[in-house]
């Protein structure tokens, strides 16, 4: 599990690919204080497992489906990665809850300055438009921010200065596309009210009451 709180911006160093498949030598620093075979690291927001490591960088495998889910096919050496640690169980919870499992990409249509903030606009297809709520949670590229306005078919959040200048989000540009993974609440209440198997006291009329 991950909370979204990126330690470091690391960088591609070289990728090999293979038929249907890739693997990714990430220069860093930080996640490699205590690092160990089998970690997981996510890269972007993609949990990863360290393959083998040095003390400048590590590998780690990426699989045909990972690679048609996610915008990780789109990296290039020189690319800059966000990177977490798995969450450890004495650390601070930052973020949100973010499990580092991909839902979708969706697209950067509009970077706007603002004063100190930088609004960007990301469209992104209806299955993962259907989970973002206003002040929501949202994982972009690993980042947890919070979803500032929600349309029919992209949403806006906004990035303050301590982000935009520890993350890679400040380098992206309209059109690249990024990795979204949803808030898994909306998720998980969803699945349970649509089983009629389900015993749970949890009701559509139950969430409406307490605002949910």
């Amino acid at each position: 599990m991950f909370t979204g709180m990126i330690e470091e911006v690391g960088n591609v160093q070289s990728i090999r690919h293979g038929s249907r498949s890739a693997s990714l030598s990430i220069r860093a620093k930080t996640v490699l204080e205590d690092v160990k075979l089998g970690d997981s690291i996510a890269v972007n927001g993609v949990c990863l497992t360290v393959t083998s490591f040095v003390t400048t960088s590590f590998t780690a495998d990426v699989m045909h489906a990972t690679l048609n889910q996610s915008a990780l096919g789109s990296l290039t050496t020189g690319s800059l990665v966000n990177l977490e640690r798995a969450l450890a169980v004495n650390g601070r919870f930052g973020g949100h809850i973010v499990s580092g499992h991909i839902d979708g990409t969706g697209v950067i249509t509009k970077i706007q300055k603002d004063e100190i903030a930088i609004w960007y606009t990301i469209s992104a297809n209806a299955d993962l438009m259907r989970y973002i709520i206003d002040k929501g949670s949202i994982t972009i590229d690993g980042i947890s921010l919070t979803v500032a306005e929600v349309a029919t078919h992209d949403f806006k959040v906004s990035l303050i200065p301590h982000t935009a200048q520890n993350t890679n989000l400040a380098q992206k540009r309209t059109g690249d596309l990024v990795n979204i993974e949803n808030d898994c609440i909306g998720k998980y209440v969803e699945k349970l009210l649509k089983n009629p198997e389900t015993k749970s006291k949890i009701t559509k009329e139950f969430l409406l009451k307490y605002d949910y």
